[in-house]
């Protein structure tokens, strides 16, 4: 069964850190690209990173330098470590997997950053 579930959502401070955590299914893990969307208030969902199967990373302009992705294949787990965070990185964030036609999403979680 695909299933993407996400974890290590918060409250941080201005330009604290973060870690969230997307467990995948091995179908998923072990077969397509995962990363990481976001949505804030009233805004369109904006791609954050992702990660193909043999390890190749894609950051978005406005997280470069601060956000990194990884996986741990031991666990089928993807990690989004989040630096330097600002108010403006404040949204759900939700893991997803690229199955071509088809992007299978987790259930989103939420991450705050205070002023």
């Amino acid at each position: 069964q695909a299933q993407l579930v996400e974890s290590g959502g918060g409250l941080v401070q201005y330009g604290g850190s973060l870690r969230i955590s997307c467990e995948a299914s091995r179908l998923l893990f072990n077969g397509y690209t995962l990363g990481w969307y976001r949505q804030a208030p009233g805004k369109q969902r904006e791609f954050v990173a992702r990660i193909t199967v043999r390890g190749t990373t894609n950051m978005a302009s406005s997280v470069k330098g601060r956000f990194s992705i990884s996986r741990d294949n031991a666990v089928n787990t993807v990690y989004l470590q989040m630096n330097s965070l600002k108010p403006e990185d404040t949204a759900v964030y939700y893991c997803y997997a690229d199955q071509g036609p088809v992007i299978s999403w987790g259930q989103g979680t939420q991450v705050t950053v205070s002023s």
